[in-house]
């Protein structure tokens, strides 16, 4: 599968001569539901066509790391397995409040992108910060310890934008409330749908999200329950080869 990824990727009609951009932060979530004997489904949805960024593409609900989801209080912990593998090779702000923020943006895009709620329902007032008021509305604590690594990947240079994007999954009883109309107040994504992994393979996607639907496909196989400890794929530029490396 690296094969592909690399091939396709030195195609990639984005690529060009754009001057060396830093990577941001990014994190996305993968949440996968298992309810009845069928197959796994996922939630994803398409980027509006107004966006500069990947239009009309299906992604899963995520986006970059704002300053303000390291200053975030009132959070249940990552599994420790989880939390190691997110310090890893950290190439901006090197702090726990960082890594922790990696799983609350991911968080805070799904409710803006999609009016979900992941955390537990808290019986307490909670004071959380800016950019989780809904959350302390609605009494939802952010909750990371179901969150598991499934991916990383950083774009590539000489394109426009970078990103250092973590892939997060967790499973839909995770999922504490919703919005009524099931659509997030941002209205970045459109058409959000409960998809089989062979139902997204048939929707316009960017090739790193079909890489890691690959990954994750794979993953599933052998480790149904995605064990916190099962190491992940790690996509990045070297020496100007592309590399696939487990961390």
């Amino acid at each position: 599968m690296s094969e592909t990824f690399e091939k396709k990727l030195a195609k990639d009609e984005r690529a060009g001569d754009f001057p060396y951009i830093r990577p941001k932060d990014a994190a996305t979530l993968l949440i996968l539901d298992r309810a009845g004997s069928g197959p796994v489904r996922l939630l994803m949805g398409r980027r509006h066509m107004r966006h500069a960024f990947m239009p009309g593409k299906f992604v899963f609900p995520g986006g970059r790391v704002d300053p303000a989801d390291s200053r975030i209080s009132n959070v249940l912990p990552y599994h420790p397995d989880v939390k190691a593998r997110l310090s890893k090779d950290l190439k901006r702000v090197k702090s726990e409040a960082r890594v922790q923020a990696l799983a609350l943006a991911a968080i805070r895009e799904t409710y803006e992108e999609a009016g979900l709620f992941i955390g537990r329902k808290s019986e307490s007032a909670l004071r959380l910060g800016p950019g989780f008021e809904a959350f302390a509305e609605q009494g939802v604590q952010p909750d990371l310890g179901p969150l598991r690594l499934v991916a990383r990947a950083i774009t590539p240079t000489k394109r426009p934008r970078r990103f250092d994007t973590r892939f997060l999954a967790v499973w839909a009883d995770a999922i504490a409330c919703s919005l009524p109309d099931g659509r997030g107040p941002s209205g970045e994504l459109e058409d959000c749908a409960w998809l089989t992994l062979d139902e997204a393979r048939t929707k316009e996607l960017p090739m790193i999200t079909k890489t890691v639907l690959y990954d994750l496909e794979t993953r599933l196989e052998t480790d149904p329950e995605l064990s916190p400890a099962t190491p992940v794929p790690y996509y990045f530029v070297q020496n100007g080869g592309f590399v696939r490396e487990l961390i």
